[in-house]
């Protein structure tokens, strides 16, 4: 299971690429065939094997023989291994037939790989056109909805559901909504009196939609990962001569790593600040 979870992820990791690439540019991205950027040759199957038919064409396109990003192997064996690290954090592993085909379990997965997903193709996106695609927040904002109410069957698996609704909606409210609301008008604040420069109205959405998945407390870690990692990028890419004081930074992947390192290791963060 391990090692078709991870074939999976490495073709929606190709599909991922497509999404990154059409999007920002308004193409089509389900009917209209693979070509190659550069000659519009339509590639064949072959050529569409995820990571494997990069290393065999030896990183350059079959056709034309234009060198390819290496970006294209990465987010597809990132994506792959993703899939396979939110597959073993599920009890899949039991050797029972029913923890298999309990449709709470799948159903957790599913949306798992949809954020993540989701959050691959702004990522890519926003590193190389600086360009956060609201058709990947809007999928990723339903998914996170149907997430946190997931969470909520889990704790309380023998409430009925609408007496699970009506008892937890303040709590999703003040655990999930009002983060996101507050680092979504922050965001908003800094998009406005900059006029755009600081950042694009894209991270303000982004921003909202990654603080309401991880709510409260590990809001605090995902806003301080996301601004000391982007800092310290800055600095070092400043230092480097690489960009100046007045080059935009896409945030959106640091806004992403914050929220990756409030999922897995904001609890113990936050216990050494209370420590603290």
């Amino acid at each position: 299971m391990v090692v078709f979870v991870f074939i999976l992820g490495l073709s929606i990791g190709s599909f991922l690429n497509v999404l990154a690439d059409r999007l920002p540019r308004d193409e089509d991205v389900l009917t209209s065939r693979s070509h190659c950027d550069y000659c519009k040759h339509t590639l064949r199957w072959y050529e569409l094997i995820p990571l494997v038919s990069f290393l065999f064409q030896r990183g350059q396109t079959g056709c034309c023989h234009k060198k390819l990003s290496w970006r294209y192997p990465l987010s597809e064996l990132i994506t792959g291994i993703g899939f396979v690290s939110i597959y073993l954090s599920q009890p899949f592993q039991s050797p029972t037939l029913a923890s298999v085909v309990d449709p709470m379990i799948f159903a957790q997965f599913l949306v798992n790989v949809t954020i993540f997903s989701s959050l691959m193709v702004v990522c890519i996106t926003d590193f190389d056109h600086e360009i956060i695609p609201m058709e990947m927040i809007v999928i990723g904002g339903i998914a996170a909805v149907a997430q946190v109410l997931l969470e909520y069957f889990k704790l309380f698996p023998f409430v009925s559901p609408t007496s699970l609704l009506s008892f937890s909606t303040s709590i999703i409210f003040l655990s999930h909504c009002i983060p996101g609301f507050v680092v979504g008008i922050f965001f908003f604040c800094l998009w406005f009196f900059s006029k755009g420069k600081a950042m694009g109205d894209g991270d303000i959405y982004l921003a909202f939609l990654l603080a309401f998945l991880v709510g409260y407390p590990l809001v605090f870690v995902f806003f301080y990962a996301a601004f000391l990692t982007g800092a310290v990028v800055g600095v070092i890419l400043i230092l480097g001569r690489k960009k100046s004081l007045k080059t935009h930074i896409p945030f959106g992947p640091f806004l992403i790593w914050g929220y990756f390192v409030a999922l897995i290791w904001g609890v113990r963060i936050i216990g050494m600040w209370r420590f603290l």
